[in-house]
C-alpha cells in the first residue's frame, strides 16, 4: 500500500474514534459477505466502507432507474411532484443533518437512504401491492419492496452477481419500513450475517415479516424514521399541488404541534428527534409530537393515499400487471427468445440465475426493475396491435 493511502486510512478510523457517539457504527466494523471479491480491500482504501457503498449504489442500474419511479402521484401530469430520486435525496439530507447533530455515521445513513427504494415497482405502493398478490397466486412466496431493494443490490446487479455492500448498509435498507412509525427505534445490536439472511429469506416466505425486523445500527434506525419525516409533509405539498386538498384541510389540533408546510413540519421532526434521542442508545420522538405525527399520518392516508382521485384507477393498474406478468412467465416457459423478457432482462444475467430462478420470480423482478413509462410502454408493446402507417401500392396497367 501507498504510505500516503495508509496515513489517510488511519486519519479516517482516528477521524470517527473521536467524533462518533459510542452508539454509532464506525466504517471500520462494517462486513462484507465477499471481502475477497473487493478490487480494493476496505483496509486498503481510502475510501471507507459504507462511503464506497454509496458510490457502488449510485453506479447501479438500478439507481439510475429512480428518475423515472413515480412516489404517490403517479397519473397526475405535474413536473414539480416528487419522484422517488427527490425523495431519497430528502431521506439523505435529512437524515444526515440529524445524523451529524446525533455523532453517527453519516457515510452509512446516506448510503442506506439512497438505497433504500430501490425496490419500488412501478406505481408505487399499489404496484408493490398488486405484484405480491401475483406473486402468492403464482406460489412463489410473496413481494415487498425493501427486500426487493436488496435483492436488486445483492443478487441481481452485475447481472446477478451483486454489488458485495456490507451487511450494515443492506440491513438498514431491508429493515427501513417507512410505512411503520415507532415512537421509538432501538437497534438490534450484534445482528450476524446469518440473522439477516434469515430475515431477507423470510420476506418473500412469510406474509407481512418485513413489518417485524428492525435495523442492527443506530443509523439504520434514523434512516427509517426519517423515511416518514421525508414523505409525510412533502407529500401534502404535493397533494395540495395537484388540487387534492387545501391546506386549509389539514386538522388545526395537528397544525398547532407540527405546523402546516413541509419545511416547518420537517424542522419540528427533525428538531424533536434530536432532543430525544442526542447522547442515547436509542431514536426516537417526544409523546407529544408522537401523537401528532400518527393522527398526520392517518390524515393522509384518508385525504391523500385513499382519495377517489389516487384509487379509481386501481382496477386498470392491476389489469396492467396482471397481464404483463402471466405474458411474461409465458414467454419463458416456452423459450421465446424474442420475448421482452430475455432481450431487456434475461440475456444480461448469468446462467445461474436463468437456471435457478422460477419463472414467475423472474417476471416479477423484471416488473419491480421498470420505470412506469417503461412499463406502460411495454403494455401497448406487447397488447396493442401494431399500425402499418399509410402504404400505397401503384398498380399499373398494361
Amino acid at each position: 500500500m501507498h504510505p500516503l493511502h495508509q496515513k489517510i486510512i488511519a486519519e479516517n478510523h482516528r477521524r470517527e474514534e473521536c467524533f462518533l457517539s459510542p452508539y454509532a457504527c464506525p466504517s471500520r466494523l462494517g462486513v462484507r459477505f465477499n471481502p475477497e471479491a473487493e478490487k480494493i480491500p476496505d483496509a486498503e482504501n481510502i475510501r471507507p466502507a459504507f462511503f464506497h457503498d454509496t458510490d457502488k449504489i449510485i453506479h447501479s442500474l438500478a439507481y439510475t432507474r429512480y428518475i423515472d419511479k413515480t412516489q404517490v402521484f403517479a397519473l397526475f401530469d405535474n413536473d414539480h411532484i416528487t419522484h422517488r430520486v427527490l425523495h431519497v435525496q430528502f431521506v439523505s439530507k435529512i437524515a444526515r443533518v440529524i445524523g451529524r447533530c446525533l455523532r453517527l455515521n453519516e457515510d452509512l445513513i446516506e448510503a442506506i437512504a439512497l438505497g433504500h427504494d430501490l425496490g419500488h415497482t412501478p406505481y408505487g405502493h399499489d404496484g408493490e401491492r398488486f405484484l405480491n398478490q401475483l406473486c402468492i397466486e403464482a406460489g412463489v412466496g410473496f413481494f415487498c419492496h425493501n427486500a426487493q431493494s436488496v435483492r436488486f443490490l445483492m443478487e441481481l446487479e452485475r447481472g446477478g452477481e451483486g454489488l458485495n455492500l456490507t451487511l450494515q448498509v443492506l440491513d438498514g435498507i431491508l429493515a427501513h419500513n417507512g410505512e411503520m412509525l415507532n415512537e421509538r427505534l432501538i437497534p438490534v445490536t450484534g445482528k450476524t450475517t446469518d440473522q439477516f439472511l434469515r430475515e431477507y429469506e423470510n420476506c418473500f416466505r412469510i406474509p407481512g415479516y418485513s413489518k417485524k425486523i428492525y435495523p442492527m445500527t443506530l443509523e439504520g434506525c434514523l434512516v427509517r424514521i426519517c423515511d416518514i419525516i421525508a414523505y409525510i409533509g412533502r407529500d401534502i405539498e404535493d397533494a395540495i399541488t395537484v388540487g387534492l386538498i387545501k391546506r386549509t384541510d389539514l386538522p388545526p389540533d395537528i397544525v398547532r404541534v407540527l405546523g402546516d408546510r413541509n419545511d416547518r413540519i420537517i424542522n419540528t421532526l427533525a428538531l424533536d428527534v434530536i432532543e430525544q434521542s442526542y447522547g442515547q442508545n436509542y431514536i426516537g420522538f417526544s409523546k407529544d409530537i408522537y401523537r401528532a405525527l400518527q393522527d398526520l399520518k392517518a390524515f393522509n392516508y384518508e385525504h391523500i393515499y385513499y382519495h377517489p382521485l389516487v384509487k379509481e384507477q386501481d382496477r386498470k393498474i392491476q389489469g396492467l400487471f396482471q397481464s404483463l406478468f402471466h405474458r411474461y412467465v409465458q414467454d419463458i416457459e416456452e423459450q421465446n427468445f424474442s420475448s421482452p423478457i430475455y432481450r431487456h432482462f434475461l440475456e444480461n444475467m448469468n446462467a445461474e440465475y436463468r437456471q435457478k430462478t422460477p419463472p414467475a420470480r423472474i417476471a416479477a423482478d423484471f416488473i419491480a426493475a421498470m420505470t412506469d413509462d417503461f412499463f406502460n410502454q411495454q403494455f401497448k408493446d406487447l397488447f396493442f396491435p401494431t399500425r402499418f402507417g399509410l402504404k400505397i401500392h401503384d398498380q399499373k396497367r398494361d
